[in-house]
């Protein structure tokens, strides 16, 4: 394999469990430089664990976990925290720090990573807040003060605070209304294509598997028991996924979105 080729997230034979619970059972997955990564299944079905798996929130029972072709098993301190740098995380709901403005959010990993003047921290929020369409005015606004749309946006921006490779979004569209989820998904697919970015983002939201996701990778019973664009989806034989993908909504979306191309 040629290194352009190679994975920039390589999961293998991964195990994590709870107590006597097994959540993902020897799962593997490759994610692709530059693409679009749709991660789906049922709720509780370890969509979340296994992206806090990957970002070292939760410990493994057993695998390999190499990000950006770095294995986190062997990586000192020093060398973990440069790869962190290299990844942003939008979490479910937002989880900014009520306390703070939304430009005080953005400087948050600018002040944890970076040594650079507060002119220029806020210079670069406002920059990062502008690209995922914030103004100064909603910069100094608190996160009890904005609409779930842009609660999104702002934890997005934040993600984005230190220039990342790989951008992790953990359910973006969830709780927001169909108009604001496909800004919002028009939006990541903008920024990917402008910023190089590559994407992994855990959802249930069947338009944006649709619309956006290069591949998807859908978790059943444990293991990632699909995997590739929505064709494969469609023809897998999986039940949960051809409940999932070709149920009654997951029809409907499907002739809609044929009938529009």
């Amino acid at each position: 394999m040629n290194a352009k080729d190679k994975p920039v997230i390589s999961i293998k034979d991964l195990v994590v469990g709870f107590g006597d619970q097994t959540v993902l059972d020897h799962l593997s997955l490759d994610v692709r430089k530059g693409e679009i990564l749709g991660v789906v299944g049922k709720s509780g079905g370890g969509k979340s664990v296994l992206l806090r798996t990957i970002i070292g929130l939760l410990p493994k029972w057993h695998g390999k976990i190499e990000v950006l072709g770095v294995d986190l098993d062997t990586a000192t301190e020093q060398e973990r925290r440069a790869l962190e740098r290299r990844w942003g995380v939008l979490f479910q709901q937002g989880a900014l720090f009520s306390s703070l403005t939304v430009r005080q959010n953005v400087q948050f990993p600018m002040r944890e990573n970076l040594e650079i003047s507060q002119r220029l921290m806020d210079e670069m929020a406002l920059a990062k807040l502008d690209m995922v369409g914030l103004t100064p005015i909603d910069a100094e606004k608190f996160p009890a003060e904005l609409s779930g749309g842009m609660t999104k946006r702002a934890a997005l921006a934040r993600a984005l605070a230190l220039d990342p490779e790989i951008v992790f979004l953990d359910e973006p569209t969830s709780g927001l209304d169909p108009i604001a989820a496909g800004d919002f998904d028009a939006l990541i697919e903008t920024l990917q294509r402008t910023l190089g970015l590559t994407v992994y983002m855990n959802t249930h939201d069947l338009e944006s598997l649709y619309t956006v996701c290069d591949r998807i990778a859908a978790l059943a019973d444990g293991r990632i028991v699909a995997l590739g664009p929505m064709e494969t989806m469609l023809e897998c034989t999986h039940p949960w996924v051809q409940t999932y993908f070709q149920g009654k909504r997951g029809g409907m979306l499907t002739n809609r979105l044929e009938q529009v191309n």
